[in-house]
């Protein structure tokens, strides 16, 4: 009997926005054109460390602002993330702009999520390097699934469900911690821990001149356009 060789889909390689494909889209989201760069809140900092409070009130002017801030301030200090009490905000939302492991773009906001993740007996752990805005400068590896579904809103209140694969259920995993009120620290053993924040006190203060750099050159180029 012939083996018969199953054709391979092709991948989309289209960017998904809020979870869906579209046909182009810009290298800098809309939003940063219209925010402005918050300071990003410190490991250590009481905010980081407790569950967010439920976005009660959608389709708000300050909503708006506030979900165009956190992309501004993502992209100055080099972030695929950032959930909204890094920016000092006690809500439950993130926003995100970060590739999968196919080299997939994904970008968008989720309010008030909920993770989904595999069941135990079928879940598989990745151990991998990450980073966090709040413990600028460090970085370790954790484990997390490959896989990881967060289900949502969005700003006007419209339900979401973003899929995540690879490096982007990463993403949707090290957010949604932040809003129960953990960092990725708090996944690291003790020696691992105290390595991470070793790391930081060294190099916080370069991470820290980049972003000063990245948001000076951004208004630059805001007055010459």
């Amino acid at each position: 009997m012939s083996v018969r060789h199953e054709r391979s889909r092709p991948v989309d390689r289209r960017v998904r926005v809020q979870g869906r494909p579209v046909d182009s889209y810009p290298a800098l989201p809309p939003e940063t054109e219209r925010g402005s760069v918050r300071r990003v809140t410190v490991v250590g900092e009481e905010i980081l460390s407790r569950s967010c409070q439920e976005v009660t009130v959608f389709g708000s002017p300050e909503l708006s602002a506030l979900i165009d801030d956190m992309f501004l301030t993502m992209y100055v200090a080099d972030g695929a993330g950032l959930a909204a009490n890094q920016v000092g905000v006690d809500l439950r939302l993130f926003v995100y702009d970060c590739p999968d492991d196919q080299g997939i773009r994904h970008v968008g906001h989720i309010i008030n999520p909920v993770l989904d993740l595999p069941d135990p007996g079928s879940r598989r752990l990745v151990d991998d390097f990450e980073g966090c805005l709040s413990v600028p400068g460090a970085g370790m590896a954790v484990p997390r699934t490959d896989r990881a579904v967060a289900r949502g809103f969005d700003k006007e209140g419209s339900p979401l469900v973003i899929e995540g694969a690879g490096y982007f259920a990463r993403c949707l995993q090290h957010e949604s911690d932040h809003l129960v009120g953990h960092t990725y620290l708090d996944r690291l053993s003790t020696r691992d821990r105290k390595d991470a924040l070793r790391q930081m006190a060294e190099r916080r203060d370069d991470a820290f001149a980049q972003r000063a750099l990245k948001a000076a050159g951004l208004g630059r180029h805001r007055l010459n356009g």
